[in-house]
């Protein structure tokens, strides 16, 4: 092949040194890598003679035009709100393009015009969403191919700090997005329990806590995520009884993001903090007293003043007398501002991937089979964390497919046909994400 293709990609945030990396060691393509901030896109190219950085801000529709219409394929990792917009232009000038990003109905709207134009646009390949359709699909192709159909499919997926970084109350760092993590905490769900379905508000979210024991890590809690049911039609086994995907978290999560959500922690609608101190803003959306702030909280959210949520909210310094730096600010916004302060990771320190599929397949004769599958991952210690290798390593290899010719299919696709997952992960056991099949870990939704 050859550098009559090229690669552009957009973003150069936490989780893209794995997938310039792959990219200029892996593949003879050269890629341009386009950030608002240039330090960011030069850091990334290393000085790379196939790699080239540019300024780009997205607003900017002529320049980002220009830069689309200089390269073969696109891989957009900027927040999924510009995805749409690049894609038009993918469309007009005609070039592939790959995203990490739920595949929304404005971008799968524009499947018949990708497929006239004899394009790719390939979303959802990441970790989850990602590594978990192309793992959940390669069992359910194995389960198949024995004659048997799924009766219940359960995937769980945590970013979490490994065990030896885990030393703050939240059980928790930002290995990506804060905001993404916060904003996520407002996402309404519903999944399928033994023929019934249950659909869960936002304001319910953080109340349905399901226990998980892995053998060798310990214990974990499980909320759900989003849509499941939907999974049903994506993976093709419509005679499934229990559809759930969750999420996982150290314990105590639930609990504190729900008090967060009660207090008001998730609005988006700034308010004036001219002056004001993070005690008096706390104890302003409870309209409380800022020198009687914890015991008023404690009776807000009805919970004893030396329960383990006021212990992290003092040391997320929601309690602190210091001046917020802002004239305004959204509940939000204070929020992610401070966790991203207190939550990040210290050099050295690992985080980790923790995947889990469980099928329980049923074969003819009626003969029935559990079927569970782990990815356990770690970071490198001041190298590449778990998360970037996990999110930024599968467009790449996607890449690399759709420029050597190796996908055939066209249109707005995600990585559910065997011609994008088998060789995805593959390539992808050879950056450590290997998944094994265990028996002794039990979880009931």
């Amino acid at each position: 092949m050859g550098y009559e293709k090229s690669i552009l990609l957009l973003g150069a945030g936490k989780v893209t040194g794995p997938l310039v990396g792959y990219l200029l060691e892996k593949t003879s393509f050269p890629v341009t890598v386009a950030s608002r901030t240039l330090s960011k896109a030069e850091k990334l190219v290393g000085g790379n003679p196939r790699g080239k950085a540019i300024s780009l801000l997205v607003e900017e529709e002529k320049d980002l035009e220009k830069a689309i219409s200089d390269s073969s394929l696109v891989i957009s990792m900027l927040p999924w709100t510009h995805h749409l917009k690049v894609a038009n232009l993918c469309l007009k000038l005609k070039k592939h393009l790959i995203t990490t990003s739920y595949a929304k109905p404005e971008m799968k709207a524009l499947d018949e015009e990708v497929k006239r134009a004899g394009l790719i646009f390939l979303n959802e390949i990441g970790v989850d969403p990602g590594i978990d359709h192309m793992s959940a699909m390669k069992i359910i192709e194995r389960i198949r191919g024995k004659g048997g159909k799924i009766l219940s499919f359960i995937s769980l997926c945590g970013g979490l700090p490994a065990p030896s970084a885990n030393d703050n109350p939240w059980g928790y760092k930002f290995s990506w997005s804060p905001k993404g993590v916060a904003l996520a905490g407002k996402n309404s769900a519903s999944f399928l329990r033994a023929g019934t379905i249950i659909n869960l508000p936002a304001e319910k979210l953080f109340l349905t806590v399901l226990p998980l024991k892995i053998p060798g890590l310990g214990d974990f809690e499980v909320y759900p995520n989003r849509d499941s049911i939907s999974y049903k039609t994506l993976y093709n086994i419509p005679e499934a009884k229990t559809m759930f995907r969750g999420t996982i978290r150290y314990p105590g999560w639930c609990r504190s993001w729900d008090a967060l959500r009660k207090m008001g922690f998730l609005r988006e609608e700034p308010i004036k903090t001219k002056g004001k101190t993070y005690r008096e803003f706390t104890a302003g959306l409870i309209k409380a007293e800022p020198e009687k702030l914890e015991n008023k909280l404690a009776d807000f959210l009805g919970i004893n003043p030396d329960d383990d949520i006021i212990r992290r909210f003092s040391w997320l310094r929601l309690f602190s007398d210091e001046k917020i730096p802002r004239e305004q600010i959204s509940p939000i916004d204070l929020l992610v501002s401070l966790m991203e302060e207190q939550m990040s990771y210290k050099e050295g320190e690992q985080d980790m991937i923790i995947m889990l599929h469980q099928f329980i397949a049923e074969y003819p004769g009626k003969v029935r089979e559990k079927i569970t599958s782990i990815l356990e991952t770690y970071g490198q210690r001041g190298g590449d964390t778990a998360m970037a290798v996990t999110v930024g390593t599968p467009p790449a290899i996607a890449a690399k497919l759709i420029l050597e010719g190796k996908i055939k299919q066209r249109g707005v696709l995600i990585p559910t046909i065997s011609e994008i997952y088998l060789p995805v992960l593959k390539e992808m056991e050879k950056a450590g994400v290997v998944f094994k099949e265990e028996n002794d870990v039990d979880f009931q939704i």
